[in-house]
């Protein structure tokens, strides 16, 4: 078994004591809240820039001078680099001091903020998002894996209330932020915009963050990232291959959807292969404590049940808003600043009601907001599927406003209650779970949902429905998949409980 030790010579601070969790007025001391309220800042940066990306797609295909094809890479580069990181993090964040974590995080995202803000041409803006996504990926599960370890058990709800506002807030202003900037400038202050932020934070970070908890000293298995990389790398990118060939009709087109199909089969093979070997290798090395992920998270029936429900929510989620933009834009003709305004008042109104809803969890626990949040989710999914050429923008943002609700009353209750489930030593290993389980199920929800759409729409075409008609035919079979795909969840939440609160450190689950 590996030796645990207090990393000497870094300021380090000891994890709360038993009795905080059980006080009468629990919180966190002054240096802890800093270090929480600091990752909340970092998370909100890097999660602002990616929701940016898709507004700025159809400019940068314009001033760069590259195809749709091409310029889809910046967005699967960023989540093939996330998907090959964050399975490693839960081994990073007990080998490395929080300090070091959040200075290599915002570091990286830094750089590449700065490179693709200076970028010349696409190859470098595209190695830009690759630093990136490198620093994000490290973020979520740290911020996750501190609020774990420093928050009382008594308050963890609230706590995490606070991260669905960042979840919430950042995607909302992102699409909107970069509509207003695209209509004033050009690209390229998108990054503009967020680099000092990203500065600052860093800077603040390095100064004032002190490291929280422990560390090992377990050497990492280099084969065991090797089958990572190839593992989760091949099924995101087998999976961003799904709608993906070519458009229109004619050889080129024909071979080109024949090269999609090829790499698509051979990328999910090779991914499920080496996602094979990788599970075997963590059983082996996790019986030292050596497992660059430790899978014993998933004896907790809690969390598996509540991996299970977030994936298939993640899945319906961001499948569905991913083709909203497309949607207000392709059928509903509406402008990209109009189009981050509608989804803007569903995101306010998530992150405002993150504390409250985290509060809610603290007292009474999961079932009294796991069951009407899946039945608003779902249900809003339903009507979306009822959407087409003629329905109003108004009704659009209602929806999407009652559809954020919905996840606001699942999202907190599942993050907390699933981390809660374990003993604090597989803190760090769950919320890598947790990040690549959202991570692989919206790459999967957002290939799906472009498959169906694509499937749906070019049917229409080939049966004369004219362009508006068939754009609204792929859009209500995107949705109407949504919809479908969230009916498990009206069973699974009844399903997952609040793990029983217990003092800091002492085991919860299996």
């Amino acid at each position: 078994m590996a030796a645990i030790e207090t990393t000497p010579g870094t300021g380090s601070i000891p994890a709360a004591s038993p009795g905080a969790a059980h006080s009468d007025a629990p919180r966190l001391r002054p240096e802890e809240s800093r270090v929480v309220w600091l990752l909340l800042a970092a998370a909100f940066v890097a999660i602002l820039n990616e929701t940016t990306m898709g507004v700025a797609i159809p400019h940068l295909i314009t001033d760069l001078g590259i195809t749709a094809l091409s310029a889809q890479w910046l967005t699967t580069a960023f989540m093939l680099t996330m998907a090959v990181i964050i399975p490693i993090t839960g081994f990073l964040l007990r080998r490395f001091t929080t300090r070091t974590m959040f200075v290599a995080a915002m570091g990286l995202f830094s750089t590449g903020t700065l490179i693709a803000f200076l970028a010349p041409g696409f190859p470098v803006l595209l190695v830009a998002r690759v630093v990136q996504a490198s620093g994000t990926a490290i973020m979520m599960p740290l911020l996750m894996t501190t609020l774990m370890t420093v928050v009382p058990p008594a308050i963890r709800g609230r706590m995490m209330g606070r991260v669905s506002i960042v979840m919430s807030l950042a995607p909302a202003i992102g699409p909107t932020l970069a509509g207003a900037i695209l209509n004033n400038f050009e690209w390229r202050w998108i990054f503009g915009i967020v680099l000092p932020i990203a500065v600052v934070a860093l800077v603040v970070g390095a100064r004032w963050i002190h490291n929280l908890g422990e560390t090992t000293r377990a050497p990492i298995d280099v084969l065991s990232v090797i089958l990572s990389a190839f593992g989760f790398g091949g099924l995101v990118f087998g999976l961003s291959q799904l709608g993906a060939g070519g458009h229109g009709s004619g050889a080129d087109a024909a071979a080109a959807s024949a090269a999609s199909s090829t790499m698509l089969v051979v990328a999910l093979a090779v991914g499920a292969v080496a996602l094979g070997l990788f599970g075997w290798r963590q059983v082996v090395l996790q019986r030292k404590d050596d497992a660059l992920l430790d899978l014993r998270v998933f004896r907790s029936a809690n969390f598996s049940l509540s991996m299970g429900q977030m994936v298939i929510m993640s899945m319906a989620f961001f499948g569905a808003i991913t083709v909203v933009p497309l949607y207000l834009q392709d059928v509903l003709g509406v402008d990209p600043l109009t189009t981050g305004l509608v989804v803007l008042p569903g995101a306010l109104a998530m992150g405002l009601a993150g504390p409250v809803i985290g509060r809610i969890y603290d007292r009474w626990g999961t079932t009294v907001l796991l069951v009407p949040g899946a039945v608003i989710t779902s249900a809003m999914l339903w009507v979306y599927a009822t959407f087409g050429v003629g329905t109003p923008v108004w009704l659009v943002a209602v929806v999407q406003t009652v559809l954020s609700f919905g996840l606001a009353l699942s999202f907190t209750p599942l993050f907390t209650a699933s981390l809660a489930s374990l003993q604090p030593k597989f803190y760090s290993y769950g919320s890598a779970v947790v990040g690549t389980a959202q991570q692989v199920a919206g790459a999967a929800g957002i290939a799906l949902m472009f498959g169906v759409m694509a499937a749906a729409t070019s049917a229409a075409t080939e049966s004369g429905a004219g362009e508006l008609a068939a754009g609204a035919a792929g859009t209500h079979a995107a949705f109407l998949t949504a919809a479908i795909l969230s009916l498990p969840l009206l069973v699974g939440a009844f399903l997952i409980r609040k793990p029983a609160d217990q003092p800091m450190g002492a085991p919860v689950g299996h």
